[in-house]
């Protein structure tokens, strides 16, 4: 009997193997499941990463609740957006996937300090203590790890002087490590508590869900709190990694998950790796020739091989570098109802790659109804944004003050933070039916841009000339047309609402053409010369205040009396015309006509006139009005 029986389980195994090809199959995980597991409710896997091994196209693999300390490398995609893999927590269980491991054997060394010695053998090929942030357009003056130690789920911040570890503690903890041929050895400030009767964690994982090669294509990632990663650098001229990778992949959707505690970033939808990373000097000229790399990359960067991502309904936080992240693979993609908030806020590390959103080449992308705040930067996008729709989206809070995060260290940054850089782009891009409120509302240095019915209430940065060559593109497609450099102008404003620190005087001295219409200038914001007839209200007083409540955030605008008075043109393609540079018409991302003819919340516009800015106030609600959630 013992023959047969083992010849019967063998056949049950390759039957589920091959379910895939006749029919969907659902393989469970749970941490209750074990090593003779075969992925049925009754039998689970007890790790992702095996369930991973043997989903084909068409397969879901359904991760019961816990605590799963796994790198997830799905070795295949689906096939189509038709027939993917699924991952997805399941429903109604909270299912954590991290980055960390636990560590005891705490011992007191004085004051509130504790320490502990691991050895490397811990951490396998990976040690985060050994490597710092480091790459591209980086600076990372005091040598900060990828690592952090964790108090309950909360990280600690690195110093790189024992000696002030093991002094008192000033606003917040912190951590030091030394590592030698054979031993980890920590010392981190746990105050007022026993670290070994608490859940104390250190990293040793780069990344939570990322193939170990690219191609991997149509996986769907569902329902997920995802966390604590060491993750490195994501300059545009190297690997990008993030808690979750869609590396140099086609069609992933990425939704409904908790994404945060990420040394650098949260979601890459990025660049391969190659042996020329972190090699361009920093310079524009590296990233052309990054460019050049990618088309000939043994994986091209076409249309028809890479982007085409869709990211929705995930929470985004305590990233270090960027909450979404991108080179070139964020290209076609759609980026919509996502909350990223605290991104670069500890600002240990300095550099040129850090927002809410970061991207450089989303070729036809759209960026639609996000919140993002707390963050250094909301929305940058940098190189190649083409094609690309910003709409409906809040953003606020995203300043450059600095954050003075302990007694000993302040945070030095560098005026200029902004809800929005767009940067050395040709356009056509569309900025429409936004809510800017930060210190700085916009950071513009692209022609062929679209502001259509936005609020802006921070102060602008208009650059006259940026002499730096960067490509626009032949029309939704990744193939360069032409370089050329970033004269002011080529920019339009329609139907926008200015208030106070909003100055367009900038603009009067642009080299390219500029067309003002139907926008409204509120206490002490300044029109262009070049705009006939606006609408000045500076006696108006400014009751722009937004609150977060139990069951939201709520915006209490500006009074509407007379606004109405003026008439404003409809938006659409053909009032636009083209963008001076690229002589692209202003589209959709689908490549359909545009006409802005939807608010903030998707109701009509009043095409004989539209009411300006992105939404009508209603006076019956004392001008407050719920933005988010919608």
């Amino acid at each position: 009997m013992k023959p047969y029986k083992m010849h019967y389980v063998h056949l049950f195994s390759l039957l589920l193997l091959g379910a895939g090809m006749v029919g969907a199959a659902e393989y469970h995980v749970s941490l209750k499941g074990d090593v003779a597991g075969d992925g049925s409710s009754a039998k689970p896997f007890k790790m992702i990463s095996d369930a991973a091994l043997v989903a084909q196209p068409g397969d879901v693999i359904t991760v019961h609740a816990g605590v799963y300390r796994e790198r997830i490398e799905p070795p295949r995609g689906g096939e189509s957006d038709a027939k993917r893999i699924i991952y997805q927590a399941a429903p109604g269980e909270k299912v954590v996937i991290t980055g960390a491991e636990p560590v005891k054997g705490w011992s007191k060394v004085t004051n509130d300090t504790w320490s502990v010695t691991i050895p490397n053998t811990f951490f396998g090929a990976f040690n985060p203590y050994t490597y710092r942030i480091k790459g591209d357009w980086c600076r990372n003056p005091r040598g900060y790890h990828t690592g952090t130690v964790y108090v309950n789920g909360e990280w600690l911040m690195e110093t790189n002087k024992k000696d002030e570890v093991l002094g008192p503690v000033g606003k917040n903890a912190c951590w030091f490590a030394t590592v030698d041929e054979t031993n980890t050895t920590l010392w981190a400030q746990f105050p007022g508590i026993n670290p070994d009767q608490e859940l104390i964690e250190i990293n040793v994982r780069q990344t939570v869900f990322t193939p170990s090669r690219h191609g991997i294509n149509y996986l769907t990632v569902r329902g997920f709190e995802m966390r604590s990663a060491a993750t490195p650098w994501a300059p545009p001229t190297a690997a990008q990694i993030g808690i979750i990778s869609a590396y140099w992949c086609k069609g992933w959707l990425i939704e409904n998950n908790n994404i945060r505690y990420s040394s650098c970033s949260g979601i890459a939808l990025g660049k391969h790796g190659d042996r020329f990373d972190n090699t361009s000097a920093n310079s524009a000229g590296g990233y052309v020739k990054t460019i050049e790399r990618a088309y000939a990359f043994t994986l091209p960067w076409t249309k028809e091989n890479i982007g085409h991502h869709t990211v929705r309904h995930n929470t985004i936080s305590h990233c270090e570098q960027a909450g979404i992240v991108g080179s070139m693979g964020c290209s076609f993609s759609t980026i919509t109802d996502n909350e990223i908030h605290d991104i670069h806020v500890r600002r240990f590390v300095q550099g040129e790659e850090m927002g809410g959103i970061k991207f450089h080449g989303p070729i036809d992308t759209l960026i639609a109804r996000n919140h993002i705040y707390r963050c250094n930067r909301g929305i940058w996008l940098d190189w190649m944004a083409q094609g690309t729709r910003i709409t409906g989206n809040l953003l606020h809070d995203n300043s450059s003050t600095s954050v003075d995060w302990s007694a000993k260290w302040e945070a030095k940054v560098s005026g200029g933070e902004q809800d929005l850089f767009i940067e050395v782009n040709h356009g056509p891009i569309i900025v429409d039916n936004n809510i800017f409120l930060s210190t700085y509302s916009l950071n513009n240095r692209s022609q062929g841009v679209l502001f259509a019915h936005n609020l802006f209430a921070g102060a602008f940065r208009i650059v006259a000339h940026d002499t730096r060559m960067t490509p626009y593109l032949k029309p939704h497609s990744t193939e360069t047309a032409q370089l050329h450099d970033n004269p002011c102008g080529d920019n339009h404003f329609y139907n926008n609402i200015f208030v106070e620190r909003c100055d367009l005087s900038g603009f009067d001295s642009a080299k390219l053409p500029n067309s003002m219409e139907g926008n409204i200038y509120i206490s002490g914001a300044k029109p262009p010369k070049l705009e006939v007839n606006p609408l000045i209200l500076d006696k108006v007083t400014t009751e722009l205040i937004l609150q977060q409540k139990p069951d939201g955030w709520f915006l209490n605008i500006l009074p509407q009396d007379g606004w109405e008075a003026r008439k404003r043109p409809r938006v659409t393609t053909d009032l636009l015309g083209k963008a001076v540079i690229s002589g692209m018409n202003y589209l959709n991302p689908d490549g359909s006509r545009l006409a802005v003819d939807a608010d903030y919340f998707g109701k009509a516009h009043d095409v004989s006139n539209p009411f300006p800015g992105p939404f009508r106030p209603t006076p019956q609600a004392g001008n407050t009005v719920r933005v988010w959630p919608r």
